[in-house]
């Protein structure tokens, strides 16, 4: 007994030792795992901590954020210039001149006449409205970049003194761009609907919005597949004054 125990087993127990210290080094190397999942979540559920900003949240705070750092500029902007105003040795004239240059940049309240503009998206069940037009893909549901670009430039060229879109005025550096249909102007997002306001001759700028091909284009969507579009005559309204930077950023050659 002893000596059939002897052969066999202790000629395959050195074999076994590299096994072993595998063994212990898989459950060594799990347990400095979980100690790091543990530092890193700080006691929390990694994939499921409320605590933990979805992308779309942080878009939005980053968005509410630059809101009121805005607010702040336009504030501050507001001191600056008053200050500015109690002594600057200016004639009549350059005052003039510097005020229709503050009124064509856009960083003064704006008051007249004006034509609003509202788009929204179709709803999500929509079909095909017209004999002829195949049913919608989601992409013919909702606005797009190019429908805003289409208001405002037709707005633009039936001459108007100043345009809002949503709660921000535009100047000549504003880009309305889109993300899917999520807006971002100036650092902040917005979702439709979308308002456009525009301070002008009404008959001019309404005039300019059915002259407009794009728009014309836009509004077969409209019929079609219920796309929103609404025009307005609100009367009298003050767009604000841009508020914030006006500081150009372009790119460098790397020497």
């Amino acid at each position: 007994m002893s000596n059939s125990a002897d052969s066999p087993d202790e000629g395959r127990r050195p074999g076994r030792r590299p096994v072993r210290v595998l063994t212990a080094g898989v459950f060594a190397l799990a347990g400095l795992i979980f100690v790091t999942s543990f530092n890193t979540a700080k006691g929390t559920n990694i994939r499921t901590d409320a605590s933990l900003l979805k992308l779309s949240d942080l878009i939005q705070e980053r968005s509410h954020k630059n809101g009121r750092l805005e607010e702040s500029l336009g504030s501050l902007r507001g001191d600056v210039e008053a200050l500015a105003e109690r002594d600057n040795g200016a004639s009549a004239e350059e005052e003039a001149e510097l005020k229709k240059l503050e009124k064509d940049a856009g960083t003064k309240k704006l008051e007249g006449e004006a034509v609003s503009v509202t788009l929204a998206d179709a709803p999500p069940d929509a079909t095909a409205k017209l004999p002829g037009y195949p049913e919608p893909s989601p992409n013919d549901l909702v606005i797009h970049q190019q429908d805003l670009q289409a208001v405002v430039n037709a707005l633009w060229k039936g001459g108007a003194e100043g345009i809002q879109v949503m709660d921000q005025r535009l100047i000549s550096t504003s880009a309305v761009r889109c993300v899917g249909n999520t807006l971002i102007l100036q650092g902040r997002v917005y979702s439709p609907p979308y308002k456009i306001t525009a301070v002008g001759d009404p008959g001019k700028l309404k005039k300019a919005l059915n002259a407009s091909p794009e728009i014309q284009n836009y509004l077969l969507y409209v019929k079609a597949y219920g796309l929103g579009w609404k025009v307005d005559e609100p009367g009298a309204v003050t767009l604000p004054g841009y508020s914030g930077t006006v500081d150009l950023h372009y790119a460098q050659p790397v020497e």
